[in-house]
This record gives C-alpha cells, sequence and structure tokens, in this order.
C-alpha cells in the first residue's frame, strides 16, 4: 500500500466490523493467537520428534 507509512498494512483475516456483530470473541491484529499458535505447533512437533526417537 503506498499510502501506508511503512509500505504495507497489516490486516486479519476477517471483516472486524461484520463479525463483531455475531461473534462473542475476536482477537486484535496484530498480536491476537497467531504467536501461540506458533508455538504450540512448534511443541507439538517437538513431542512427536521426542515420541518418535523414544526421548525421554
Amino acid at each position: 500500500d503506498p499510502t501506508a507509512p511503512r509500505g504495507y498494512n497489516l490486516v486479519g483475516d476477517v471483516c472486524f466490523d461484520e463479525a463483531c456483530k455475531v461473534a462473542s470473541a475476536i482477537t486484535p491484529v496484530p498480536g491476537g493467537v497467531g504467536p501461540m499458535t506458533i508455538a504450540m505447533l512448534l511443541s507439538n512437533t517437538l513431542d512427536s520428534a521426542k515420541r518418535m526417537h523414544n526421548f525421554k
């Protein structure tokens, strides 16, 4: 976006104005649940690798 100070805009995956009419909770952008999702995926991957190699 050439009009944005950094050249881009950070947006979420839903239209906030529409979603807030029907959703009981919405996470903010930036922030939200993205960092937690990534952390849990990495944790699950590590747990899986430990199981595969019988690491305790």
